[in-house]
């Protein structure tokens, strides 16, 4: 079977231990043997690290040592996969560069917070978007400082009426939601969405989860 880690913490804000409770449990239909943790200790064990298949973090903000930051990176190099969504991997440890490098990308604000806006899948052939429509979120919208190495599967359109700010003034952009990235062998899959587990949970986000754990997982990666 599959092994997963979900490491969970961090800004209670996000419902970090309710999070990882619907990870958790959609990793286990999905197959998967799960370990779960309130501690970041572990991301620093590297040989424990390479017997998983996949990562998931669920961790806002919070602070990565050096031995923590090494592991992850290393493990995820060497082929295990990284998933995860919104606060809990991309505004994850705002301090350390390696991991936006290996992630993809750095939430920077909600302008307007909860609103109603669409998500527009930009890839409708990849295996974690096939099949999925475009779809309505109400909650918060997420503006993202991003790597242009990303593959992105489906976007938000910015500026969304009633989210006013000083980055109107630069007209309409196309924000990344949901993207994957490589790194070494290690496969990456981000989704923006996930203010709660309330909207975690919501169709079709997490059954777009589901696939981008069996896609990012080294021993059951799906084709691109």
């Amino acid at each position: 079977m599959p092994t997963a880690l979900i490491v969970f913490g961090g800004w209670e804000g996000h419902y970090p231990r309710q999070v990882a409770e619907v990870f958790r449990a959609a990793l286990a239909q999905e197959g998967f043997t799960v370990k779960t943790t309130g501690s970041l200790d572990p991301l620093a064990d590297l040989p424990q690290l390479l017997t998983l298949d996949l990562l998931v973090p669920v961790w806002t903000m919070g602070k990565l040592n050096g031995e923590q930051s090494a592991g992850i990176s290393q493990a995820v190099q060497q082929g295990v996969g990284l998933a995860g969504c919104h606060g809990g991997m991309c505004d994850a440890f705002r301090e350390n560069s390696e991991w936006q490098f290996m992630t993809g990308g750095q939430f920077v604000a909600h302008p307007g917070n909860s609103l109603n806006y669409t998500v527009h899948i930009t890839d409708k052939t990849h295996a974690i978007t096939r099949d999925i429509k475009d779809f309505q979120v109400t909650s918060e919208q997420y503006y993202l400082h991003v790597d242009p190495a990303i593959k992105v599967l489906a976007t938000t359109r910015f500026p969304t009426p009633g989210a006013d700010g000083p980055h109107t003034p630069n007209g309409a952009v196309d924000m990344p939601v949901l993207w994957t990235k490589l790194w070494g062998q290690g496969r990456v899959f981000y989704s923006s969405i996930g203010h709660d587990d309330q909207v975690v949970s919501q169709e079709p986000h997490l059954t777009l989860m589901r696939r981008g754990f069996q896609w990012a997982a080294r021993s059951t990666r799906k084709s691109a």
